[in-house]
């Protein structure tokens, strides 16, 4: 997984929408997320950079960024704002006056990250998951808890770091170390990247203890000010984050409930998981059970979800589901690879070719569908929520207004070769199914508020609807 989302969650990578059109690449080492949104060629990790690098170096390495995503993008204007871009640039580049460590040069040239307004497109450190293990294995620590956004933009305790219990669970961080609280995430949101600021603030949430170590280190001790009137003194965390230790467990990625009343939830934590096998045999044996309880519902939770491999869900979730051809997008744009067609040109076209449905599935569920999605739902989760939307498939419910649903993917990575640091983009564009291109951001049938704290509420708010209250 790449930088990016997912495993992204973290990094995104590319999906098959037309076997014609596009390749499959996987997770590298997302996005973000999804964030990548959860991906991303893997990288090696670079070689030594020098401790402190030279302005003309870093000012180098920014040039280089900003040309290979001018020759490489296939639709830069996808996102970005060039007028906004170019003023970042230029106030970047003005600061680039003395020599700079590298993750100081992480964090000048990350300032970019949010004027490119796209989880596939950042510059990041490489190797930043093998970088956080070495770290704790080497005696490091990271910032003691897991940490989330509320919805006035101030940061409050999830959980103690890896996901333990915590008697400060929900108490606002009001200041770290003597600063301002509310400073720290106005400096760590000015360098992330993602669609939107909703998805940002989701993506720094998840990964507090990374961008915090990059920017401020992690002292042997932590002093933290809680809700503005308690001050405690906490050690750094040796745990392993809750999102490392996801990613890589497959029974936290992948879950699956019968629930009374006939409902089932199925927990879908990643498109992205290398032995597929056991993922499609998962499935397969969550819906046989259904069929033998008589569920009547499926809520299919995609709040994690920062992307990977389209198969996951054509195969894995509507194979049982899907009951007419279709389609995983429509029109796209891409930079070529194709042969016969000259290199790095900019391909326009449409996706024409269908998938059918399996009418002689005897695993079929007839039943009622809900995708449950959220901010962190990216990549191949959002393609899998256009398909069920535009072909009426189910419905989709959550927080919305935080990713695009025309999305870019196919996401390339390259080493910018003074800093060492990765510059990530896609290699096309794709439109919906629909080829709607309003609204702009994926929006959920039904709004429902999302509490980090109590994840099982939006689930609860879903089931106290009466089955058969299915949307259009």
């Amino acid at each position: 997984m790449g930088w990016p989302l997912q495993a992204m969650p973290g990094s995104l990578g590319a999906f098959m929408f037309d076997s014609s059109v596009f390749h499959t690449v996987r997770r590298g080492a997302l996005a973000l997320a999804t964030a990548v949104l959860a991906s991303c060629a893997s990288i090696p990790p670079p070689s030594a950079a020098p401790e402190t690098l030279s302005p003309e170096a870093v000012r180098a390495d920014l040039r280089f960024a900003m040309e290979t995503l001018e020759r490489n993008h296939p639709d830069l204007v996808h996102s970005v704002d060039r007028s906004e871009l170019e003023r970042t640039r230029a106030e970047v580049e003005r600061t680039l006056d003395h020599p700079l460590p590298r993750d100081e040069a992480w964090a000048a040239l990350a300032r970019l990250n949010p004027a490119f307004a796209d989880g596939h497109v950042l510059m990041g450190p490489q190797g930043w998951r093998e970088a956080s293990r070495a770290h704790l294995s080497s005696g490091g620590g990271f910032f003691p808890f897991e940490v989330f956004l509320g919805p006035d933009g101030a940061p409050r305790i999830l959980s103690a770091l890896g996901g333990g219990s915590t008697a400060h669970a929900g108490r606002a961080l009001t200041r770290i170390n003597g600063q301002d609280a509310r400073e720290v995430v106005r400096e760590l949101m000015s360098r992330m990247h993602g669609d939107t600021p909703r998805f940002r603030a989701a993506l720094l949430s998840q990964r507090w203890w990374l961008y915090y170590w990059k920017l401020h280190g992690t002292p042997a001790r932590f002093e933290v000010e809680l809700d503005g009137v308690e001050v405690v003194r906490v050690p750094a965390s040796h745990e392993l984050p809750a999102m490392l230790q996801a990613e890589d467990d497959f029974e936290r990625l992948y879950r699956f409930e019968l629930l009374e009343g006939g409902d089932a939830l199925l927990t879908l934590g990643s498109c992205s998981w290398p032995d597929k096998a056991r993922y499609f045999a998962f499935t397969q044996d969550a819906f046989s059970r259904m069929r033998t309880a008589g569920t009547r519902r499926l809520i299919i939770d995609l709040r994690a979800n920062g992307g990977g491999d389209d198969d996951m869900w054509k195969e894995g979730i509507l194979r049982y589901v899907a009951d007419r051809p279709y389609r995983a997008g429509s029109s796209y744009r891409k930079r070529s690879r194709k042969p016969g067609e000259t290199t790095g040109q900019v391909v326009a076209g449409e996706i024409t070719s269908l998938e059918e449905p399996r009418v002689d599935e005897p695993l079929r569920f007839k039943g009622e569908v809900w995708l449950l999605v959220g901010p962190l739902t990216y990549s191949s989760a959002v393609l899998f929520s256009n398909v069920v939307q535009d072909y009426h498939f189910g419905a989709v419910a959550g927080v919305g207004d935080a990713v695009r649903v025309r999305q870019s993917g196919g996401v390339q990575s390259v080493a910018l070769p003074n800093t060492g640091l990765m510059l990530s983009y896609p290699r096309f564009v794709l439109d919906r199914p629909s080829g709607a291109r309003e609204p702009v951001l994926l929006r959920p049938d039904v709004v429902l508020d999302d509490d980090p704290l109590h994840p099982h509420a939006a689930v609860d708010v879903l089931l106290s609807r009466p089955v058969g209250s299915h949307l259009p």
